[in-house]
Order: C-alpha cells, then structure tokens, then sequence
C-alpha cells in the first residue's frame, strides 16, 4: 500500500490547501513560513538499559496486552524473534505508516536465520480493527514509541542497528541520531523524508506542517483513505532532525529505493542519510531495485515475487551490514551516496 496515493495525491495536496480557503493561506502565509517546526522531544535522554531478561519480560508484555486487546488485528500484533539469550546481534525493524508489524515477515525471518534477535513492534494506532485510528497519531507519541522499541532492542543483543521503511524509516533515522550512542547500523527502505515532489509541492510542504500536522484545520483524508494529519507528523520528526547531523557511532548507513516509487521525494531520500553518514565519516550505500521487479514504494512487498524476494533480503541484510551484495540474477544500481 502506497503511503499517499499517486497521481490522484497531489489533486488531494492542492485541494487540501484551496479548501482551507484562499483568504485565509494569504493572510496567514507569512505566519506559515515563519512558524517553527521543530518541536522538543521528551524522549531523546537514554533510558535506563535493560538487561537480556528485563528486555524480554518488556515485550512479551507488550505482546500480551495486545493478545488480549480486541480492538487489534491478531495479525498485526508486535513480534519477538529471539534465540533465548542474548546474541551478539539485534536488530529493530521498524514498519510503515498504516502498516503494521507483518510487514516485516520474511525480512525478519531472514536477520533471524543469521543469529539475530529481532524485535518488530507496532507503532501507535496501527494495526487495529478501525482503519482510521491511525489518523489520529501524533509526532510524539511516534518517538516515544521508537525510543521504547530501541531501549527495549538494545537489552536483546550488543550491536544495534534499525530498518525502516516509509515512515518508520523516519523514525529510525531520528533514533540514529538522537541514540547515536546505541545505533550502529542503519537501513532505510523507501525513506519519507517528504512526499515527491509531482504530488506535493516543495512550497506547500511546510503549510501543510503546519495546518494539518498542528491540526489548525480538520482533517483531510486522500482519496486513498490517507490522513493529512497523519503523513505530516512523519514529515514534522523529519524536519525536526538535528541540523547539521550529529557524529555518532554509526557504522553502516544504506538506502534502498525503487525508481518506481511515487510517493516519496527520492533526492530527499538520499540527500538526508547521506548528510549522516557524511557526519559519521562513512559512505552511504543507496540501492535502486531493478524496475522489473515492479516494486513501488512498498519495497518489501516480496511475497509475489518468488526467488527474486529471496534475493532481495538477502540484499537488504547485506545492506544492513555493509558487507558486499550476493550474487544472484536480480539486477540492481548499488552506489556511494552524497
């Protein structure tokens, strides 16, 4: 599922912010430019680490409360891939915005296979019976909830690294650097960063921060079923990044992107990483999926793709590590970025 539909979506942009009313977007766009974006977090200090048992008793919490909440997909509840004790290697998977933890099936089989502990939770308002929960998240419970997922992560293994995908890939870019003294290797599929720039102007972007993220004016749902107020809470933690990037303890930094994808500004999806890694005095790896896999902007959507998805995990882990792609018939563009 797309995260904003394609070229329906910019219609839905533009009649988003006529339909709040010329008037008031000319009397207020002065205030609109200058309205600041950056919000404070209170989740950015260390939590206090868990130890391997501590961090197993927090999920398995989690999981049973949300095995015993009816108003929650039992398909979309979180999930723990662990071997029994603590691994020299874990990994938090991060899903995307109206997905949920399922997303991450086979990836997380796969770093499971290669010894990890994998920790997928579900983000807040995500995965329920209603559809339309999800319309009413806000930016900090989002952190709040990557921070737990991290701290909890980081009791299971001793080398950290997050993947996310679409607006988890935001978030996981916001714990590299707010957690830099936990995050070692990163991976973002499809990154969010801001939406392409044939759906929603590079202009209108920030009014749309504001007015809908602050929710100053009601909600606007995409002919998609996309809530406006939802998509900017990822693109308000994106903006909100440290500038410039902090230097932390990063080891690997990659980017997986199909040219296919519509939904996301995919200069952006470089750009931003690339200034991290930059700031970490590493190279970022960004992959472009070949075009004959069909894949948009869900790029783990594998499961139709027979043994090419196979593949393709394998080269999303490779990513993940740094270490060098497998050879196999599925063609791709793997570069440095900067």
């Amino acid at each position: 599922m797309d995260l904003i539909g394609d070229q329906q979506s910019f219609l839905d942009y533009c009649l988003a912010l006529v339909g709040a009313g010329l008037t008031l977007l000319v009397s207020a766009v002065v205030g609109l430019y200058l309205w600041p974006l950056r919000r404070r977090h209170p989740h950015r200090a260390a939590g206090h680490p868990l130890d391997f048992a501590a961090a197993t008793r927090v999920a398995e919490t989690i999981m049973a409360a949300e095995a015993a909440d009816p108003l929650l997909r039992p398909e979309s509840r979180s999930r723990l891939l662990s071997h029994g004790s603590r691994t020299d290697r874990v990994v938090l998977l991060l899903h995307g915005y109206t997905h949920a933890p399922e997303q991450y099936d086979e990836l997380a089989e796969e770093f499971f296979a290669r010894g990890y502990n994998v920790w997928v939770p579900r983000a807040p308002r995500h995965g329920t019976v209603d559809r339309r929960a999800h319309h009413q998240v806000e930016a900090d419970e989002l952190t709040a909830y990557a921070a737990r997922a991290l701290t909890v992560a980081a009791g299971l293994g001793d080398e950290v690294g997050v993947v996310g995908i679409s607006g988890g890939a935001v978030l996981a870019a916001w714990l590299a650097q707010v957690r830099g003294d936990v995050v070692r290797h990163l991976l973002l599929l499809s990154p969010f960063f801001g939406p392409d720039p044939r759906q929603a102007p590079a202009f209108a972007v920030k009014p749309l921060i504001v007015l809908y993220g602050r929710r100053i004016l009601p909600d606007r749902v995409t002919s998609r079923g996309y809530s406006l107020s939802a998509v900017t809470q990822y693109l308000a933690i994106a903006r909100g990044l440290p500038g410039p990037p902090r230097r932390s303890g990063l080891v690997t930094a990659a980017v997986a992107i199909s040219p296919l994808d519509g939904v996301v500004d995919r200069r952006a999806a470089v750009a931003v990483p690339a200034r991290i890694a930059e700031a970490n005095g590493i190279t970022l790896r960004v992959h472009e999926l070949p075009e004959s896999l069909g894949l948009r902007h869900d790029v783990l959507d594998l499961a139709a793709l027979g043994p090419d998805g196979s593949d393709l995990r394998r080269r999303y882990v490779a990513l993940y590590e740094g270490e060098p792609e497998p050879t196999s018939g599925l063609a791709g563009t793997t570069s440095g970025g900067g």
